[in-house]
This record gives C-alpha cells, structure tokens and sequence, in this order.
C-alpha cells in the first residue's frame, strides 16, 4: 500500500513525496484512515514505527480548512520533553512546507513574550509540554475551548515524568467533542485507566506486542566490576573496539553521572556531548544539532533522550547504567535500528545489576546474550583522578590507596598519637592532681568505708576526695571545731529579757 490510498491531501502527498517516503510504515498504515475519519485512537507501537508522522500527516489534511483564532489554538499536541516538541515542529515544517500553517512551539527555557505574540496571532498547530502550558493557561494568555484534535504523545514517558495530573488537568480544559489520539509505547495500568477516562470508543492500532524491541537491534551484555571507574574504562574499550560504530549514545541513569561519563571520555581524547534535563534549551538543542550533523559521534545523555527522539542513522546504543525500569530499555535502544536499519545495543552489566537485567528479560520476553570476548578489565591507575571526590573519601576510608593504613602509621610513629595531645585534654581531672586515683598500692593500704559512708560526704564542698565524716571525727582531737562550718561557730545571741 501507498500513501495515496490512506486518504491524505495532494499537499500533504507532495511532501511525503518530496522526503523519499513511498510506504508508509503498518502503524501509520492503520492510523491515519481513522484520523481522517475523525475517531479517537489509541496508538501502541514499539518506538521508531513512525508514530510520529501517523498523526503529523492526517492533520495538515485536516487543517486545510478552517482558520485560527487569536488565543485560541485549533489542535494542540503534549509531548513529554522539550526535545520531542522541537522533533514534532521540525516534522510538520517539512511536510507542511506547502501550507500556510502557524505552528507555535511552548516549551521552558524560551521567554514568554516571545511566545505570547505568536499566541496571539492565532496557532493553528501549538506544540508544548504540559508545564509550560499550563503556565500559559493560568496567565490567562491561552484559551484551549477551541481546541478540536488533541494529541498524546509517548503518554508512558508522561506516566514516568510525573505528568499524568498535568495531563488530567488539561484535558478538562479542552472541549469534551474534541477528537483525541492517545500514542505509547508501552501501556502500564496507570495509562490504561487515563485512555478509559478520556476516549471515546478509541480505535486501537496495536501493531506489535507493547514493550517489544525491533529484530534489527542486535542486543548484548557485558559484564563489569562494581566501581563507576572499571564501568568508564569498559566503555572506552567497547567504543575503541565496537564493529561499524558511525556514532552511539550513551546512556546513564543519573544528570550527575552524565557529567562524568562525558568528561572521562573528553579526558582520553573522544569527541562527545552531552545532553541532560539541567543544561539550558540553547545547550540542549546545539548538542542535539551537533549529533545529528556528526560533528560529534558520541553523545552522552540521560533518559531525556530516550524517547521518540528521531535520529535515524544512529549505529549504537550503549547503557553505561542498566535502567532501573524496564520500559526505559526499550526506549533507549529504539535509538538504533529506526526505519528498517540495523543497530547494535550493549549494555553494562554490574553484580547490582541483575535483578533489573531479569526484569527487562521478562518484559521484552527474550535473553539477552552475553558479549563476545573477554571483558574482564581492570582499572586504570589514571583513572583514579577521575573517581569523584567523595568516591575517593569512601576508598580512604577503608584504607585503600591515597592513604596509608592506620596499623603502619602507628608503627612508623614514635610514639602513641595521644601523647600529642595536652594531659588536660586526654585527662579532665589531671588539672587536680588530688582528684587523680590512688595507685593500686595506696588502695590496698587505705582503710575501705562502705557506701552508706561514702553517700554521706555527698555535701562536703572540697575539690579532692572528702574524708568520710566518722575518719574526721576520730582524727580531730577534742575541743577542736575546724572540722565544723563557719556558720555553726559563731556565737548565738540570747533573746532580750530571756
């Protein structure tokens, strides 16, 4: 089947046929008749299908007619990631080329004037992510009444991010006869219950199982050591040694993590970027650029590039950290093998990291066979520098290398560390030398009190140890009153007349 029997416009033909597209791919086949038909759609397509143009296409048909209002956008499309909004308005300017469309993008990391004049000149296609938007909407410079098709894109990636109320909110800030296409990779309960609650009889297009990979990604597993510097140096040698390796991303779990993958690597002479959700929108998309031209062959990213992300030659895909939910792996190797290509995915394999290695097995329904070879490596003496500074803490800590143990410091030392320090600091009580304890001779030759005598010289106000008061009593001599207060031995004055 052509594009030509699904229905679209002779525009939108023109540009599909001027990109080099002549079939299109089966969830585009199967979703775009009943967009034109004006039906919801429930989309559920392993990554790198063309989900993205199964909408893009239907609705440059369907915006030839009509026309928009200031503030009030005609269709709205919610895309998880700034990234994703970008690749969706890169879509639509190339096959809407024919067309006088507005399109607005509403992302974070623009100023909102900018966006507000387009806002105002009337948007027939706004593409935002639902923070942004929803700023929009409270400022009182957007009105979403005269919205007739929403659009959801990669809702599980929405699920992760902590959209799903964001979502709720604005989907009840659209026309309930709006017509709404619902498009995810993988369908956790959570999304199932969001499609129940807001299509309307969906069309489901289900073109393969949910969280499958494609059979052109060749998949393998490579185990490492437990320290992040074996990881790094395992890295180095699988990107020095990998076959027909044109350009790869890495992925790690963590922003943190990114920055220092992508600095060792820079340190030992790759060229790479990095990509992560801290980094400003300028950054963000000049390292996108930059991959995509390949000026740089390596890009170092989190999980903000692992979804929907349209680079089509992208030759490897490395997981420097196993990702702790299995739905994120499919993602991120659906970077490699898009369009009918093949790919290669390795990931990196710790003793931590097997229970998720087993979950993702059970979720995409396969094993994933160990690499070819031996990967058993050790760490590199110049990789030390590299280990962050609390990492090298943790290592002194235990007594490895950067420190000398304690037990041969004590050796080499002449003498215990105590003995530096003052014997006022090390012994409170040697400041009165009375207060010290008795030797263990001097003990035995003092006469033992029991501790009904000791109880009693509770009262005494004396620095040194006070003499229990029966021993004062036998020591005074008679007539003697020294042993006695102050008070008790002034002289008492008779009443008058007494």
């Amino acid at each position: 089947m052509s594009f030509s029997n699904l229905g679209l416009s002779e525009k939108v033909l023109a540009a599909v046929a001027a990109t080099g597209y002549t079939t299109p791919t089966p969830i585009q086949e199967q979703a775009i008749p009943h967009v034109l038909a004006r039906k919801d759609v429930l989309g559920i397509a392993q990554t790198g299908t063309g989900k993205t143009a199964a909408f893009v296409l239907p609705m440059l048909t369907i915006l030839e007619k009509g026309r928009a209002r200031a503030r009030m956008p005609r269709t709205l499309i919610l895309e998880p990631t700034r990234e994703l909004a970008a690749q969706v308005k890169e879509n639509f300017d190339r096959y809407g080329a024919g067309q006088k469309l507005n399109v607005a993008l509403l992302i974070g990391g623009v100023s909102f004037g900018d966006q507000d004049a387009k806002l105002m000149r009337g948007v027939d296609v706004l593409i935002a992510t639902p923070g942004r938007l929803l700023d929009h909407t409270e400022r009182g410079g957007l009105l979403l009444t005269g919205v007739e098709l929403l659009v959801i894109d990669e809702a599980d990636r929405m699920l992760d991010m902590g959209f799903i109320p964001d979502i709720e909110r604005i989907c009840k800030l659209v026309p309930f006869t709006r017509q709404t296409l619902f498009f995810t990779a993988t369908m956790p309960p959570e999304i199932r219950r969001i499609t129940e609650a807001f299509l309307h009889n969906p069309q489901k297009v289900e073109v393969s199982r949910p969280a499958t990979t494609a059979v052109t990604v060749t998949q393998a597993q490579v185990p490492a050591g437990r320290e992040a510097h074996e990881k790094r140096e395992l890295l180095r040698r699988l990107l020095r040694e990998a076959k027909d390796l044109k350009n790869a991303i890495i992925f790690c779990n963590r922003k943190r993590e990114v920055a220092i993958v992508h600095k060792s690597l820079q340190k030992h002479g790759f060229s790479v970027g990095a990509l992560h959700g801290d980094m400003d929108q300028p950054a963000r998309m000049a390292a996108l650029d930059q991959f995509r031209k390949g000026e740089l062959p390596l890009l170092v990213a989190s999980d903000v590039a692992a979804r929907g992300l349209d680079i089509p030659e992208v030759s490897h895909v490395f997981n420097f950290d196993v990702p702790h939910h299995a739905d994120d792996y499919v993602h991120r190797i659906g970077r490699t093998g898009r369009a009918g290509r093949t790919g290669t995915a390795i990931s990196i394999v710790t003793p931590l990291d097997q229970k998720s290695m087993a979950a993702i097995e059970k979720l995409i329904g396969q094993s994933i066979p160990r690499a070819e070879g031996d990967y058993e490596v050790a760490a590199e003496a110049s990789d030390a520098s590299e280990r962050p500074r609390e990492q090298r803490g943790r290592e002194r800590s235990r007594g490895g290398r950067g420190k000398p143990q304690r037990g041969r410091d004590r050796e080499r030392s002449p003498e215990p560390r105590e003995a530096k320090q003052p014997a006022e600091a090390r012994h409170p009580e040697a400041r009165h030398p009375e207060a010290r304890h008795r030797s263990d001779d001097k003990r035995r030759a003092e006469p033992r009190h029991d501790a009904r005598q000791q109880a009693n010289t509770s009262h005494v106000p004396s620095i040194g140890r006070p003499e229990p008061r029966r021993q004062r009593e036998i020591d005074s001599e008679p007539g003697d009153h020294s042993h006695l207060p102050a008070f008790l031995l002034r002289p008492v004055r008779s009443p008058a007349g007494a």
